[in-house]
């Protein structure tokens, strides 16, 4: 079955067909052009939905079908005299100027707006009595609100004069925020990480022409995997963060696919092969490497997938369309590019750095670290086990959570107004807690529930006032509104609605015959944490099984995918580790130009794994895939190991270098989140590409010989997916 996947006979036909093959690929990225300019605005939104229906889902749905209709969202505007109090007349009179300007925007724009004056409730004003507040109803759903809210703010912004002092704060407003901050981000990244690249592809290949190809190559695979999710985010929308993941895994893996691909090439060039024998060997070779290469890490994507939450979905299915992407282009379009360029793709060399790339010192060096390592295995193996497994331990200690609005940076108005909101008044009032009784509302049993549940409100200090009862015409729903003192993004707000649940609502509603349900933002986030958590172990099984089963067919060893698995779980523990040193504990945080936070995002750990493990499974392939194949030619494991780390080490290395480059832009944005994941995956690519490839995989291979290709007799039924190039002989050729 050595033909199992003719990547080789991919590589031929489309480089025979060159116009054809480039003209079909100009298609399909002016198509994608077309779709991202039209249709990618309205295919991503910033809602968090459950695709499952955990209690805070099923209390929304509840109070959407048969009491608020469709979920409204609030701005609360706040005012403030440095000089006057709200019983000032003048500071009345702005307030109201402020709110009759508020009303003119229109129903289209706000549905309704009122102020302490017309209710006299004087929790909306501070304790000093220099500030009020004005609730402010956006009309449509949240992605009308967020395109609106940008008047709401202009007319506070023209407010702020006099010695008054107008700001806003809301989920619409915050997310508009969110949105300006990633997208600059999102930009400063493309730039930097570019600009990293193709130096590193400079020194690397020391041609202007070589160094282009896999840049090119993976803007190809962002526009056209921008443009899928354009198109099905018509039927499905999907989160707004999915643009940064594509850039980020466009930029990553495209290139390196590229980069492996083009580098055999290159190689087998100068071994005296004419241009279309050179692509054919390269088909059969770091083709299919790149293939299974990026199936694993679509394997590894795929547990996202089975986390009912849009977010990740979103993030994987982004990420899954850009990988898959970039391999076809690796297979196809860059065959077919190589085929026109020939030997012209070593043009335009750069001085003194061409010279430097085609040395051979790489290779001297990087078979003097084989040798090395391989004089002493048992002792290094065990010196980088110890390195990588001391930070892996602080992933005990990892407290997950939600930044929320604490991730922006402090200039952001919406930071600044959540701020004094939580000083002068409470944060709860943004995103209160609601308590949904389905059920006779108007029962002598519910009546008292809400009774007793009002009174031991009162006797917690974490929640403010009495809480708001509303009912439907048809007194089979109501809802209690709570305002809890904490932030919504807090984990004391999700203690509260975990007492809520476990204790006050049981002790309340008991033998009442209603079902009592807890949601609103603290209750989502409970239910969003405590999804994760339940998930965690189930994605990691699922890789972990299913990426032992791929590495087990490519190489027909039950020893090859057991160690990379092994090996993958230290980098990636080892960078949990750090995240949680440096950014929990602040362990060299603010040397970086972090912050130090309470928690790492719940989303992370998870994003992390799936992430992680099909990187690093890139440069393993593309490792082994030289080592076995020379291997099979020989027989002599420790001449295989030694030539895999030669032919492989330099392309490895600058492969990694990009990937950290482009992944360090991600981690010097503003964004908390963008943070602690640009850093945790370049620390983890980092330690893979050096610690893991260039001493642990060597060590290992020397001390287990060959029982590395260990394979039982019962499982040679499995196919002979062969990396490497087959001569005359039926032998892998190197």
């Amino acid at each position: 079955m050595s033909n199992f996947v003719s990547t080789a006979g991919l590589a031929e036909r489309c480089a025979r067909r060159p116009w054809t093959t480039i003209a079909v690929w100009l298609l399909i990225a002016g198509l994608a052009a077309v779709a991202v300019s039209r249709l990618l605005g309205g295919a991503l939104t910033n809602e968090m939905k459950f695709t499952g229906m955990p209690e805070s889902q099923r209390g929304l749905d509840l109070l959407q079908s048969r009491l608020t209709g469709p979920q409204k969202f609030h701005e609360i505007v706040i005012v403030s005299s440095k000089s006057r109090t709200v019983d000032d007349p003048a500071f009345r009179q702005q307030v109201e100027a402020l709110g009759s300007r508020i009303a003119a925007l229109g129903p289209g724009v706000v549905e309704g707006a009122i102020s302490y004056y017309q209710t006299h409730d004087q929790s909306m004003v501070s304790k000093d009595r220099h500030s009020t507040i004005i609730p402010v109803q956006m009309a449509g759903a949240l992605d009308h609100a967020e395109n609106n809210v940008g008047k709401l703010i202009d007319i506070t912004r023209a407010s702020t004069m006099g010695g008054l002092s107008v700001m806003t704060i809301g989920v619409a407003s915050t997310n508009r925020d969110f949105n300006t901050v990633a997208q600059s981000d999102g930009r400063r990244t493309e730039t930097v990480g570019i600009i990293l690249a193709l130096i590193i592809l400079l020194v690397v290949f020391g041609t202007l022409i070589a160094a282009g190809l896999p840049v090119a190559l993976a803007g190809f695979a962002i526009i056209v995997a921008l443009g899928i999710t354009a198109v099905i985010g018509q039927k499905y929308q999907l989160s707004f963060f999915v643009a940064n993941m594509i850039t980020m895994m466009g930029l990553a893996v495209g290139i390196d696919y590229t980069l492996f691909v083009l580098s055999r090439f290159r190689e087998e060039l100068e071994r005296g092969r004419d241009k279309y024998q050179a692509i054919a060997v390269a088909g059969a070779t770091a083709s299919k490497a790149v293939l299974f290469s990026g199936m694993t890490v679509i394997l590894a994507l795929l547990g996202m997938l089975m986390i009912p939450m849009s977010i990740f979905v979103s993030l994987g299915a982004g990420a899954i369309f850009v990988v898959a992407v970039a391999v076809a282009a690796a297979l196809t379009l860059l065959p077919a590019i190589l085929a026109l360029l020939g030997h012209r793709v070593n043009s335009v060399r750069v001085p003194f750095v061409h010279k430097l790339a085609g040395s051979g010192e790489s290779g001297r060096f990087w078979t003097w670290i084989a040798d090395k390592v391989m004089r002493r295995p048992l002792l290094l193996a065990l010196s980088v086990i110890v390195i990588l497994a001391v930070p892996a331990t602080f992933y005990f200690q990892m407290k997950t959570g939600a930044s929320g609005i604490n991730a922006l940076p402090d200039s952001f108005q919406s930071k600044q107004a959540y701020l004094k909101l939580g000083r002068e008044f409470s944060y709860g009032l943004i995103n209160p807690v609601e308590v949904v009784i389905n059920g006779d509302v108007n029962s002598s049993r519910v009546r008292q529930g809400i009774a007793r549940l009002t009174n031991r409100l009162k006797q917690d200090a974490e929640f403010r006032g009495a809480p708001q009862v509303q009912a439907n015409g048809a007194g089979d729903l109501a809802m209690m509104t709570l305002t809890i003192t904490a932030s919504p993004d807090s984990q004391e707000a999700v203690n509260i609605v975990k007492r809520l649940r476990q204790d006050y609502i049981p002790a309340a509603f008991g033998g009442s015959g209603a079902e009592v349900v807890v949601t609103g933002g603290p209750a989502i986030d409970a239910d969003y944490f405590g999804l994760t958590n339940t998930y965690r172990p189930l994605v990691f099984a699922f890789v972990l099984g299913l990426s032992f089963l791929l590495l087990m067919i490519v190489f027909r060893s039950l020893v090859v995918p057991l160690k990379a698995i092994l090996m993958n779980l230290l980098s990636v523990g080892a960078a949990y580790g750090l995240i949680v040193l440096v950014f929990q504990k602040g362990v060299g945080a603010s040397l970086f130009g972090f912050r130090q936070v309470e928690a790492v995002e719940a989303w992370l750990p998870l994003f992390l794994f799936s992430v992680l493990f099909g990187l690093s499974m890139d440069y393993h392939v593309f490792l082994l895939g030289r080592i076995r194949e020379h291997y099979l030619d020989t027989g002599d494991n420790s001449a295989a190991v030694a030539f895999g780390l030669k032919s492989t080490g330099r392309i490895i290395t600058g492969a990694a270098l990009i990937m950290v480059a482009v992944f360090s832009g991600f981690a010097s944005g503003q964004l908390i989140m963008f943070q602690q994941m640009g850093f945790g995956l370049a620390v983890a690519v980092l330690l893979d590409a050096t610690l893991i490839r260039s001493v642990l995989v060597p060590a290992t291979m020397a001390l287990l010989g060959r029982w590395n290709w260990y394979l039982p007799r019962w499982l040679d039924w499995l196919p002979d997916v062969q990396l490497g190039e087959k001569g005359p002989s039926g032998k892998l050729q190197k």
